[in-house]
């Protein structure tokens, strides 16, 4: 599948692994397509649940690990433009909105992108996600001449309130480099790999469409209300 032309995609999520399930696919694609992608990470992911057992890491190992882990994705994606922003893991809803929202506006005025790729704020779960997803949506919204703004969204009553996503980007040709940049997160994501690449070797339909389809919401402006978040 080829993907409509961009400027440049700027893809903006708080956690290393963030891009691996959802998007790897899509700035794989952008990239073999060669339109210029920045991802920006905002945490190392330092606060990350698994730490083996027995523990392969600890607190203070983890966030070396997980950088590595990170730029082992961006590789396998062809991935040359990261940002990590350096901020720390479970703690961006405290952090200043004002703050967040000029960090947010000064990589769209430097990358300049047609496109924007983050979380759909209220249906992403996480507070980081969350707080990320505010962020973005408050940068891009100051602007005169707005981005197109994709928005993942996996709340449990996304599909009650959004309904079907509006974008879905068949990755197929870039399967492979996908199921690289999951496995490049192997500290966090070993339990969920082995379930699914169980799935796929019985021939599970839905767990190789789930791989192959990249999906987003289109931000509705028309439906934003400052104040709800």
């Amino acid at each position: 599948m080829t993907l409509p032309a961009e400027r440049h995609v700027l893809v903006v999520f708080p956690h290393p692994d963030d891009e691996a399930f959802g998007v790897s696919g899509t700035i794989s694609t952008y990239i073999e397509q060669d339109i210029p992608v920045t991802y920006a990470c905002l945490t190392l992911g330092e606060m990350g649940r698994n730490l083996g057992n027995p523990p392969f890491a600890t607190r203070e190992s983890l966030p070396e690990i997980r950088k590595k882990e990170l730029l082992a994705s961006a590789e396998a994606m062809g991935l040359t433009d990261l940002r990590m922003l350096g901020l720390r893991d479970k703690t961006l809803e405290f952090e200043d909105d004002e703050k967040m929202v000029q960090l947010m506006s000064g990589l769209i005025e430097e990358t300049d992108p047609s496109l924007i790729i983050t979380f759909y704020p209220d249906y992403a779960v996480h507070p980081d996600h969350e707080a990320t997803a505010r962020a973005v949506i408050r940068a891009v919204r100051r602007m005169e001449d707005r981005p197109k703004l994709y928005c993942v969204a996996f709340s449990n009553d996304t599909l009650t309130r959004l309904g079907e996503p509006d974008v879905i980007h068949d990755i197929s040709p870039v399967r492979e480099k996908k199921m690289s940049s999951m496995r490049a997160h192997i500290s966090q994501t070993a339990w969920m790999l082995e379930e699914m690449e169980h799935k796929l070797a019985q021939g599970d339909t839905e767990a190789e469409n789930w791989l192959i389809k990249e999906r987003f919401y289109t931000y509705r402006w028309h439906e934003d209300f400052e104040d709800s978040f």
